[in-house]
């Protein structure tokens, strides 16, 4: 009789511990959860020094008192489009030179965002802030082009950027590189023993959105892509309204899209609609 008490009072002790264990596991993820979301990159270069002379940086001011870094090429005639340029969230500016010079090559302006935390820019990410830094980006593109000839850009995390302010302001067209349905649904999958949906501060819930978006867009998605799945492109894409073009690189992943043909199928889909 003892021993059986013995070993109920010690598998409830074990519960409590487990619990308490699981409970210390929430909070951390809960109080650290934005060092994991934005893998920030604070390093600050020039154009000139990372191979991209023909940008100029402009340092922007949000209306949250943030002072953001941007590079722009501006387009080389009156017909061609401004790229306005949402990175993924490892990048900044000068990891991103060199994509961001061939986007360029054929005339077109490009404007690339350093959101808040990366390339010099002040302050610390969330999802509230970079929609901030997205406006003021936006502020600068159409003080330069008309709404007709801005193209957004936005490449992983990008694209939980650029979807919200193509539904809020008039654009030519969105393009989206890797593009999530939303966060917190990779969140989900990432980590099925948490909470996420309750827990998670910054979803970038895309899928809610693009359908207020009524300007071409294009989805492209590596088929090896294993930081953000082909499934949760080809989810937003079918929520997306047309016109609409999806196109999967069979042997792209993540990081590959550029070098493996992204920038020639952004060009043919911007000559599709006029727009280059």
């Amino acid at each position: 009789m003892e021993r059986g008490a013995l070993a109920v009072g010690m598998l409830g002790w074990l519960a409590l511990v487990a619990v308490a264990a699981y409970g210390l596991i929430v909070l951390a993820m809960y109080l650290c959860q934005r060092n994991l979301v934005f893998l920030t990159r604070p390093e600050y270069a020039k154009p000139s020094a990372v191979g991209f002379p023909e940008a100029q940086e402009h340092v922007l001011d949000t209306t949250d008192g943030e002072r953001i870094v941007t590079w722009l090429k501006p387009p080389a005639d009156a017909k061609r489009p401004l790229i306005l340029m949402f990175l993924g969230n490892g990048d900044n500016l000068g990891i991103a030179a060199p994509n961001l010079r061939a986007m360029g090559d054929d005339g077109s302006g490009v404007l690339a965002v350093a959101y808040r935390g990366y390339s010099g820019s002040t302050g610390a990410p969330s999802e509230a802030g970079l929609r901030e830094d997205a406006e003021a980006a936006y502020r600068l593109a159409a003080s330069l082009v008309p709404p007709e000839r801005i193209v957004l850009f936005g490449y992983s995390l990008g694209s939980g950027v650029a979807v919200p302010l193509a539904a809020r302001h008039p654009v030519a067209a969105l393009v989206l590189f890797a593009p999530f349905s939303s966060a917190v649904a990779i969140a989900m999958q990432d980590y099925p023993f948490l909470p996420v949906r309750l827990l998670m501060k910054d979803q970038f819930r895309s899928i809610e959105v693009i359908d207020k978006v009524n300007v071409p867009i294009l989805v492209l998605h590596g088929e090896h892509d294993q930081v953000v799945p082909i499934p949760f492109g080809r989810e937003l894409y079918a929520a997306a309204p047309e016109p609409k073009r999806f196109r999967s690189l069979p042997e792209a992943d993540h990081f590959t899209l550029f070098r493996d043909g992204g920038i020639g199928i952004m060009r043919a889909f911007l000559d599709e609609f006029g727009l280059r």
